[in-house]
């Protein structure tokens, strides 16, 4: 009788990688993103700067008066001061391209694959709700107001590239991508906290008609009708009903960001979404988040100010939140997805990284700054303190991520390096075509170029050195 076959040996599972390599287009989307929020966020640091002399110069009464105008038709509801205008109009475009990316991610980028979105996601939200405990405990603890328990959870992506720009610091693609992910996924949870727990006495007329645009919107969509001529006005009706509904306006756009298409069709380059987040978002991160900075960063800064910030218990509870909470928060989410699914942190990094990006995480401007008006918004003395901790908590984020990053910039210099050579110059990265037999032939073909340039160049010497070695 035969001997039975042995039993075939099991293929181990494949590992899956933290922060692996991106793929090319997605790489290039990131690359394209980044650049256009990095500018932008100079543009922040530049308007908070201005905001904050401004403020505490002898023409801080001028300041004031700029930032109190009012404009806008009374009838409609929209007689807003500039301060406002810029909270609750221009912020709706900067929530608008927000919406855009995140659909994108959901339909096109990491979060179609839920195994891949487990981890960005995870991180996200533990660096969301931890800052909330830290604050809710310094609070619980101290004393103090609990209604700004939302103010350290955000990220600011334009803020924290400006510094890694400022300081000099590359980052590998996957670790700008982590922190791209984590601002995106960050933003759809702000707005889900501005919509459930800051949303006034609600107009149920204004809500329906809204509701009402937003469908046509969707309807011209879907039926393929293009023209600015048409979605723009329409685009402000919807905001003007959102606002008027009680709602914050910036749901308006994000709405309308979550609409567009952005998944390619036969022949399409660029999917309608990717085109207009193209157009729209140096609009959003070179004009209007600039503009809401300039006229909210503006807040009184003396000794006992800042005093205020380390002993008042809501500012401190900011402060530890955005410093701690966030760091914390971002790092151990991350550290238990990959712990718990089993999969290995990238080869080319180590946790320090993960826990640098997660410090870096810890600026929080806009959108905290968004929440303080909201939290606070009958309290403005407190607003103001909470704002200067938010500006304090930023800084000290920015610069103990700073330190850590400029600790292994070496390291991520040769891995942006190795990224970017292109030796066939064929416009692609070589590390992308390491498994294609026609680039190696490239390769060979390149090489035997230069071996037999060196050959030449040696017979060239050869010959020389041997007509110098005879009688003059």
């Amino acid at each position: 009788m035969a001997a039975p076959a042995p039993a075939p040996t099991p293929t181990p599972p494949k590992t899956r990688k933290v922060l692996g390599r991106l793929s090319l287009p997605e790489r290039n989307y990131v690359a394209d993103a980044l650049r256009t929020e990095t500018l932008g966020g100079v543009l922040l640091l530049v308007a908070a700067v201005t905001a904050l002399i401004w403020a505490n110069t002898p023409l801080h009464g001028s300041y004031e008066a700029v930032r109190d105008f009012h404009i806008g038709p009374a009838a409609l509801g929209l007689d807003l001061s500039l301060e406002h205008w810029a909270a609750d109009g221009l912020l709706a475009v900067f929530f608008f391209v927000a919406g855009i990316e995140l659909k994108r991610e959901l339909v096109a980028g990491d979060l179609r694959d839920p195994r891949a979105a487990v981890l960005p996601v995870v991180a996200a939200i533990c660096g969301m709700a931890v800052p909330a405990l830290v604050y809710t405990f310094v609070n619980t603890v101290g004393e103090g107001s609990l209604a700004g328990w939302a103010v350290p959870t955000a990220t600011d992506i334009a803020f924290a590239l400006a510094v890694l720009a400022v300081i000099g610091t590359s980052l590998p693609s996957a670790l700008r991508a982590f922190l791209l992910t984590l601002a995106v996924v960050d933003d759809l949870f702000a707005i889900l906290i501005i919509a459930v727990f800051f949303t006034s006495d609600l107009n149920f007329a204004a809500l329906g008609g809204a509701v009402a645009g937003l469908a046509v919107f969707w309807l011209l969509l879907r039926k393929g009708v293009r023209g600015w001529y048409v979605y723009v006005p329409l685009a402000l009706i919807i905001w003007g009903l959102m606002y008027n509904s009680g709602v914050h306006a910036t749901i308006a756009g994000v709405a309308m960001g979550l609409m567009l298409r952005c998944t390619r069709r036969e022949g399409e380059e660029q999917s309608p979404g990717e085109r207009i987040e193209h157009l729209v978002r140096p609009l959003s991160a070179g004009l209007a988040v600039p503009l809401f900075a300039l006229f909210s960063a503006g807040v009184v800064i003396s000794g006992g100010a800042l005093g205020e910030v380390f002993t008042q218990p809501e500012a401190l509870g900011v402060v530890l939140g955005l410093v701690v909470g966030k760091a914390v928060g971002i790092f151990g989410g991350t550290w238990l997805t990959a712990r718990f699914t089993r999969a290995s942190l990238s080869e080319d990094l180590a946790w320090p990284d993960v826990f640098a990006v997660a410090s870096l995480a810890g600026i929080g401007f806009t959108v905290s700054l968004l929440i303080d008006e909201l939290a606070f918004a009958e309290d403005p003395v407190l607003s103001d303190v909470v704002k200067a901790a938010v500006l304090m908590g930023s800084v000290i984020a920015a610069v103990l991520s700073g330190v850590l990053l400029k600790i292994r910039n070496a390291k991520y210099r040769r891995l942006c390096e190795d990224e970017e050579r292109d030796e066939d110059l064929d416009g692609i990265p070589d590390v992308y075509e390491l498994h294609k037999p026609e680039y190696h032939l490239r390769m060979a073909r390149i090489y035997e170029a230069k071996a037999a340039e060196h050959r030449r160049r040696a017979e060239v010497a050869s010959g020389a050195g041997g007509q110098g070695d005879g009688p003059a």
